[in-house]
């Protein structure tokens, strides 16, 4: 991994220089303007106008209301309660929708019963035949997102759940049979965290890993999506496996995604909003740098 790249994903979790930038006279207007190519809007009506834009592209789309490492219970209540309410706001089925969310921002590490509460609340006010994604964390995490994801789907919600699983990580391959049996859908992407142990290094053996995870979830016959950039990757395994769902990031080569529908291959666009934008957009400009 570049030294820039690791640099920058350690900015990006950095709150001081977020609050150094919005601090300096048209700081925060400067930053939004180049983060605005990956984030969907300051407010869920921003977001859902673009979420419209998508649809009417032909591509399934996955709504993500920014935040993370929360440590207030009561505010994973309010942001659920957002997630429900987004629900009965989203194109109505047929429309390709999902809902996506990262555990910590139900406060999971303080609560992991009460997030695994508001996790099956927003999933059983989802229409049948739509997902709420669970996002990837630090591998510090892995294990309590795991836990969560299997424990509301054993509530009889497996069918409206998804994981998603870093090929870096080594101990993915046990992961994906565990999610598999459950029944949990799951989105295959390569892993943007920097892990001090545990994890295969950046570039070809994290590539590899990426192949054959793939060919395990093709042999398991779970419910999968490929999430990755890199071409010569996504086309290796579409090769070798079909016309697998691939999902992208919103301003992310979106070309891509439209030669992908023209090909009659699933697409879906990750599209993330709210106001904590600024970390999430550093973390893009970070895997842009050598990926």
């Amino acid at each position: 991994m570049r030294a820039d790249r690791a640099i920058l994903f350690k900015l990006a979790t950095n709150e001081r220089l977020e609050q150094l930038v919005k601090g300096v006279p048209g700081g925060e207007e400067n930053a939004w303007r180049a983060a605005s190519r990956y984030v969907a809007g300051r407010t869920r009506d921003e977001a859902l106008t673009v979420a419209g834009e998508q649809l009417g592209k032909g591509h399934g789309i996955s709504l993500d209301l920014f935040g993370e490492m929360s440590t207030d219970p009561a505010e994973a209540v309010r942001v659920a309660d957002e997630y429900v309410e987004l629900t009965k706001l989203v194109p109505a089925p047929p429309a390709d929708v999902w809902l996506s969310l990262d555990l910590s921002h139900l406060a999971l590490d303080v609560d992991p019963a009460g997030a695994a509460d508001q996790v099956a609340r927003i999933a059983e006010a989802l229409p049948p035949g739509r997902l709420l994604q669970i996002g990837a964390e630090d591998t510090a995490s892995t294990d309590k997102i795991l836990q969560c994801v299997l424990e509301v789907a054993g509530r009889g919600l497996a069918d409206r759940l998804g994981a998603t699983v870093q090929a870096n990580l080594l101990r993915s391959p046990e992961d994906i049979d565990r999610l598999a049996s459950a029944g949990v859908q799951i989105r295959l992407v390569k892993g943007a965290y920097i892990e001090a142990a545990g994890a295969h290094p950046y570039g070809e053996p994290t590539d590899i890993a990426y192949l054959r995870l793939a060919h395990q979830l093709a042999a398991s016959g779970a419910r999968w999506s490929l999430a990755t950039h890199d071409g010569r990757l996504r086309e290796a395994v579409l090769l070798s496996l079909g016309p697998v769902p691939v999902e992208q990031l919103l301003g992310v080569r979106p070309e891509v995604l439209d030669d992908l529908h023209a090909r009659d291959i699933p697409t879906r666009v990750y599209i993330p909003y709210g106001p904590d934008w600024f970390r999430y957009w550093l973390r893009r400009v970070a895997e842009s740098r050598g990926a």
